[in-house]
């Protein structure tokens, strides 16, 4: 069961205005990560579904979080249809983050009151999700679209919250475009965690990147 409920989990998206993303298949290296971005101020991280045997390594990384890290909300990503939904949801998850449009993935989602935000790439997909109760929408790939995707979306609707995922990285250029087109937060994997930090095992350099990309979202909103 979700240690969070939705609204805190979507509150704590605006408030931090950004998600990291990481897959590995080693549990201790994804404890190390864990707590690397947890000491650079990290409280959300969204694990993505991948590889075999990913749920088995969510599950453990879940149980880390909720004894050494409590303030840590462990959610799921690249999630295709409502049976891994829940398979991850009885795993404790407190988000769910999809690359498409599900509406089975929505319908269990709502009933346990989980955050459920899916990959949308036009209004039409947009508004749909918003009707199926999506607090968040996730942009993907961000990239593709780009920030001024964003700000005509937010021009006649402005309630719309949106995640772009893919094509953020961690500098001030990139993050000021996404957040003055008015994204609620962003996601950022590999930019992010790098394949290098995890291969050398600097998780000293990763909290301060994650500190460090936190802070600059924080001053570029206060612009």
């Amino acid at each position: 069961m979700a240690r969070f409920t939705r609204i805190q989990v979507a509150q704590k998206m605006a408030e931090q205005g950004m998600v990291p993303l990481f897959y590995h298949a080693d549990v201790e290296l994804g404890k190390k990560v864990l707590a690397a971005c947890y000491k650079g101020g990290a409280r959300l991280l969204e694990f993505t579904n991948r590889g075999d045997f990913a749920h088995e390594v969510f599950g453990e990384l879940n149980k880390f979080c909720a004894k050494e890290l409590p303030e840590m909300m462990l959610g799921v990503g690249s999630v295709t249809d409502a049976a891994a939904a829940s398979l991850y949801m009885q795993l404790g998850a407190n988000f769910v983050v999809t690359p498409v449009l599900r509406e089975d993935i929505a319908t269990v989602c709502n009933r346990r009151k989980v955050l459920w935000s899916p990959g949308c790439g036009s209004l039409t997909e947009i508004c749909r999700a918003e009707e199926l109760g999506c607090e968040i929408v996730k942009l993907f790939p961000g990239g593709t679209y780009g920030p001024d995707f964003v700000k005509n979306i937010k021009g006649p609707q402005p309630w719309t919250s949106i995640m772009p995922t893919g094509g953020v990285t961690p500098t001030e250029d990139n993050l000021k475009k996404w957040f003055d087109a008015g994204v609620t937060c962003v996601g950022m994997g590999s930019q992010l965690i790098s394949s290098d930090i995890l291969k050398n095992g600097d998780f000293g350099e990763l909290e301060k990147r994650v500190g460090e990309t936190l802070d600059m979202i924080q001053k570029l909103r206060n612009k």
